[in-house]
């Protein structure tokens, strides 16, 4: 069995927007992620992203153009020596009552079952409440950080455990 650090994206690895991040120059990493994200590397966590993107189901946002951001992350990641081994996401908005839209729990059950993962050894970090509910509902450790904080802290008192 594996163990994972599940990430949220906005707000935890890239900065929140209120209008979404809806292209690649809206797209910002924050301060420490991709240190945060080496030191998971370097430790042998699977690090997997598991987001809402609603902005997708409203219009704001082309399923290609989530991608073109996902390859971006990647790249910067790579940059500083990191990499994400999986990214998940929802493109529902709240109102169509989906599985797998946090705080439900569809992207983290797939996850888990597609990589092999360990619930016992395993965290979430997020910004929101739906966040760490989603955790919660899967058995899996939660942390809520501040919106557009830095994971770099809560990285290293995981790996301190």
């Amino acid at each position: 069995m594996n163990r994972a650090v599940f990430l949220d994206r906005d707000g935890v690895i890239n900065k929140k927007r209120d209008d979404y991040v809806k292209n690649v120059n809206e797209f910002v990493m924050l301060t420490g992620a991709s240190k945060a994200i080496k030191l998971l590397n370097d430790k042998n966590y699977l690090v997997i992203i598991v987001t809402n993107q609603s902005a997708i189901n409203r219009g704001l946002l082309t399923s290609e153009e989530l991608f073109r951001i996902h390859k971006v992350m990647s790249q910067e990641l790579e940059k500083n020596g990191a990499h994400v081994d999986a990214i998940y996401y929802c493109p529902h908005r709240p109102d169509e009552d989906c599985q797998c839209r946090k705080p439900k729990t569809g992207m983290l059950e797939k996850a888990i079952q597609e990589h092999f993962i360990s619930r016992k050894l395993s965290w979430l970090i997020g910004d929101s409440e739906s966040d760490i509910a989603a955790a919660t509902q899967v058995g899996i450790s939660g942390v809520k950080i501040k919106t557009n904080g830095n994971i770099l802290q809560v990285v290293n008192r995981i790996l301190e455990k």
